[in-house]
């Protein structure tokens, strides 16, 4: 604009404005490190108390956080750290991962706060985080009580990074700790301006900018990691004290896959800082030792009210012999006799190429046999393990079922499948192609009675360290020789069945000495997604094509 002169005045300034100047910049990126788009439920975070009543009054505690990695997880932490105060209770995390720069964040404070942190997933006792109006730990002075246990746990994709940043992290070998390459998302933005000036002696000076309009002019996305952003990781794992092989790992790995670091290469790199697990930080006998953990709080026992003793639970669950047989039959006779079906497991960590299992839960009949069989001839020549979940029947029938097992070369697991979209027998349920979408879960698995007879006849057999497997009198005792002996089975079993008739559970390195089991692997030896990348590809895994996978994913909630 030209400057206005007024009269009998030297000529001053005058305003100008240029409006909407357009321009096209290029806006700050999003790093995300799935490329899975929907990954699953956002991470929540809550407090845990231990359920084990053999602990109280002084239990310990911890975070529970679990979900995918969001823009908005850090100021959920923030909200738990401020609720926590002084207090600094162990991270137990599960996640597939999911935002990069949240993820750093997440590790950042995880330092900051000094915080310790295992890879793990938190089984709940009554309340649940998701539930709504529950009261059922009214009065018992925490919110949420359970057990954290290893066994198909994760920490993949952005994960590890937020992992870094604990004081001591631990994964331990029953859980999964994933990397690779990141995707970065650029994200193009039409800016309009606008701008006041003043001419002062001829010149603009421009007094200040502002934006006045903002419109996505798309984005592209890159699956290879710039210098600058490869820096920035760099520098912030060198803080964090992990060598930098941890950053090769996910620089090599596409980000359409996944690789699993095993802990040898944890320990070399120092992304873990011991070879212990989850219990390392979680386990209800850490806080008897001295000095005791910070994560170990008394409740004091309310007046009038004496503590539970640390074998009520084995007192219970055990009485005596003339007095079991009448519950144990009440109890079959509430569960539904064992029902067989194909599962195929569902993650973006092994679609298109995903394991595929035979879910067996119920009650065991004389009947059991002749459903397996005819399962099985629908399957032809395909070998599927079986993941079994039972507490027991007919022992006929499980030595049927064993050795029709052991004719097949078939594998055996403990745990329960938890169905993703309809459960078998539920009203409107049709399963694709015969075949339900599911998870296996060792935690809520069982395995007693006769059901251990069936597990006998498994080519290889495995019961991880939170499945029940529970030894009883068998009867005939003979045929259950002449069976075992056809399992290769060793007769210390019957001497372990007698010295541990007291105990709900029989101890995992007994087991796999006497031989009912051939390693202590949960039922994700079989069924975790991981298992098809695996040379050689297992029996069990089957490609399916990516339109049918999309079509049938689940919605995110």
């Amino acid at each position: 604009m030209v400057p206005r002169r007024l009269p009998g005045r030297q000529a001053l300034w005058s305003l100008g404005l240029i409006c909407l100047l357009a321009l096209l910049a290029m806006g700050p990126a999003a790093f995300a490190a799935d490329t899975a788009g929907d990954i699953g439920p956002t991470m929540r975070f809550v407090i845990v108390r231990s359920n084990d009543p053999g602990c109280e009054p002084i239990c310990p505690e911890w975070i529970s956080a679990e979900g995918s990695i969001e823009a908005g997880t850090p100021a959920l932490f923030k909200r738990m750290l401020k609720t926590l105060g002084s207090r600094k209770l162990p991270v137990v995390v599960d996640s597939p991962g999911g935002n990069v720069e949240a993820a750093l964040t997440l590790g950042r404070l995880i330092r900051k706060n000094k915080l310790d942190i295992a890879i793990g997933k938190t089984q709940f006792d009554g309340c649940l985080p998701d539930g709504t109006g529950c009261t059922e730990n009214d009065g018992k002075g925490a919110r949420y009580f359970g057990d954290a246990y290893a066994g198909g746990a994760m920490c993949n994709s952005a994960c590890p990074l937020m992992f870094a940043g604990g004081v001591q992290r631990v994964v331990g070998e029953w859980a999964y700790l994933g990397v690779h390459q990141i995707t970065t998302t650029y994200i193009r933005t039409k800016l309009q301006y606008r701008t006041t000036y003043r001419i002062v002696g001829g010149k603009k000076k421009v007094l200040n900018t502002k934006i006045v309009s903002r419109k996505n002019a798309g984005s592209y996305k890159t699956y290879e990691m710039s210098k600058a952003v490869e820096k920035r990781l760099a520098a912030y794992l060198d803080g964090m004290g992990v060598e930098q092989g941890v950053l090769e790992t996910m620089k090599d790995t596409p980000a359409s896959g996944i690789q699993q670091l095993d802990l040898e290469s944890m320990l070399q790199t120092k992304l873990v800082t011991s070879p212990d697990s989850v219990d390392l930080l979680t386990a209800p006998t850490i806080c008897s030792a001295d000095p005791r953990p910070a994560n170990c709080r008394e409740i004091p026992v309310p007046a009038g009210k004496a503590a539970r003793p640390a074998n009520a639970e084995v007192a219970k669950a055990a009485p005596s012999s003339a007095a079991s047989a009448k519950p144990e039959t009440v109890r079959q006779d509430t569960v539904a006799d064992m029902r067989f079906v194909v599962v195929r497991g569902r993650s973006f960590l092994c679609d298109p190429d995903c394991p595929e299992w035979i879910s067996a839960e119920g009650k065991i009949t004389a009947q059991t046999p002749e459903g397996l069989r005819q399962l099985l001839a629908t399957l032809g020549d395909r070998r599927l393990p079986v993941v079994i979940s039972s507490p027991g029947g007919d022992l006929s029938g499980a030595l049927a079922a064993g050795r029709l097992i052991r004719e097949r070369k078939l594998d055996v697991a403990v745990a329960r499948t938890d169905f993703m979209e309809c459960e078998p027998e539920k009203p409107g349920c049709t399963a694709e192609g015969g075949v339900y979408v599911g998870l296996t879960n060792d935690a809520s698995g069982e395995c007693d009675a006769a059901c251990p007879i069936m597990l006998a006849g498994g080519v290889r057999r495995f019961v991880g360290p939170h499945a029940q497997l529970g030894l009883q009198s068998l009867q005939p005792e003979q045929a259950v020789k002449t069976y075992l002996e056809e399992m290769a089975v060793g007769p210390d079993l019957f001497a372990a069945i007698e010295l541990h008739s007291s105990q709900p559970q029989l101890d995992p390195k007994v087991m796999l000495k006497v031989g009912l089991t051939t390693g202590p692997q949960s039922a994700d030896e079989l069924t975790g997604a991981s298992i098809c990348k695996s040379e050689p590809k297992p029996g069990n895994c089957r490609e399916v094509s990516e339109p049918k996978i999309q079509a049938n994913a689940p919605s995110k909630s």
